[in-house]
């Protein structure tokens, strides 16, 4: 099979998790970049990674690379791209156009050329041209250019790849599944471990680790851009499918518990858990949805010690609601210590405060990104009382 050179998207500090998933696809020559990475492989990796990467937000086939000087010249690049060899004229398209110190005036003008020259090579070559459609296209191609050179790509996935097709209500500022799966990931979550989640929101951590024990691949319910390719393998794709859908085990053995304090939250993440097809799960009582404050929440009766993970409102300085997030989250702290001595606690936040407020020393933070909000993955080893309190005890006076 044809060698392909491919970029995947991440969120920042997760880039070697999803190096692990690639070459778990038969991805070579990986080489991770910020919020990203390079791999080579056939179309058939490219398919693979598309389906069952819970890390990357996006894979793109690289088509080429071009130093430029002006807009021109990135309009003699696209005139000489062969997009005919992936796409025909009767597809609709999209351009998009990112940039990093690029010299160019004018984003719009150059994405406006780079359309120019797509259209142009077709019309030459067919007599015919591609629709453009900004919003449900058939093909969509990217356009990076930094300062000395403009290098095209084709969008593999079409919706993000951390849509996995079962939000129905985002809630207030969602976790984006992908950061979900990479929490579980650097926490060492496995499926045999008991999983709690206070502050469950919309149900992301706890509807990933299912999916994760399910083995139900991420991308298992959706449509891909490669889909539309002129090269594209439909016998492949089938087949790689219907392996996909055979591995997939809705009766696995867990033991996950998401609580929130909001009856109504909690209904919504119940909702999303049965649309990702996890009813058996739920109806057999291996993942429980309950209303509960985080701040009274209880380990499972009768469950051997795991692991708390936990995405907790964030106590931003130039909130006037940091003071009561703070007041609460020591509150929080308190019931974990009493109620879950011997677990781990994992908790995302942007609020570097955090073990301070809760009265805890972490044993690790790992250093991750929630969208554009810098955050810390605190790492807490849970006995009962107080760490600071137990320090003070040990120091002679």
């Amino acid at each position: 099979m044809a060698k392909n050179t491919f970029y995947a998207v991440c969120p920042l500090g997760t880039e070697e998790l999803l190096a692990r998933e690639i070459a778990a696809c038969g991805g070579t020559d990986i080489r991770t970049a910020r919020a990203g990475l390079t791999f080579s492989g056939s179309m058939e990796t490219g398919m693979r990674a598309c389906l069952t990467s819970r890390i990357a937000s996006r894979i793109l086939l690289r088509l080429g690379s071009s130093d430029y000087y002006d807009e021109e010249d990135i309009y003699n690049f696209a005139c000489r791209t062969k997009w005919e060899n992936h796409f025909g004229p009767s597809a609709s398209i999209r351009v998009d156009v990112n940039a990093h110190r690029s010299p160019l005036h004018s984003l719009d003008f150059a994405l406006l050329r780079i359309k120019d020259g797509i259209c142009d090579r077709f019309m030459h070559f067919m007599n015919e041209r591609p629709s453009v459609d900004r919003h449900n296209p058939q093909i969509r191609i990217f356009a990076y250019v930094d300062a000395r050179y403009c290098t095209f790509y084709l969008d593999l996935c079409g919706e993000a790849l951390f849509k996995r097709g079962w939000r129905a209500d985002k809630g207030e500022a969602p976790l984006k599944e992908n950061l979900a799966a990479a929490l579980l990931q650097l926490a060492g979550w496995k499926p045999g471990m008991t999983l709690v989640d206070p502050f469950c929101g919309s149900g992301t951590i706890a509807i990933e680790a299912a999916s994760i024990a399910t083995n139900t691949a991420p991308g298992l319910a959706r449509h891909f851009l490669f889909e539309n390719f002129s090269n594209f393998d439909a016998e492949l794709w089938e087949n790689i499918r219907e392996d996909a859908k055979a591995a997939v085990n809705r009766h696995a053995e867990v033991c996950i518990q998401a609580s929130d304090i909001s009856t109504i939250v909690v209904g919504k993440a119940m909702e999303n858990a049965r649309a990702a097809g996890l009813g058996p799960l739920i109806d057999s009582g291996a993942i429980r949805f309950l209303q509960c404050d985080a701040r009274r929440v209880t380990a499972p009766e009768g469950a051997q010690p795991g692991l708390v993970i936990a995405n907790p409102p964030y106590g931003e300085q130039s909130n006037p609601k940091s003071a009561s997030v703070a007041s609460m989250m020591k509150d929080v702290s308190d019931n974990l210590k009493h109620g879950f001595a011997g677990w781990t606690a994992w908790l995302l936040t942007s609020d570097r405060q955090l073990p301070r407020q809760m009265r805890l020393s972490e044993s690790r933070k790992i250093p991750l990104f929630n969208g554009p909000l810098e955050c810390r993955f605190f790492r807490f080893d849970l006995v009962s009382g107080s760490f600071r309190t137990q320090e003070k005890e040990g120091q002679a006076d």
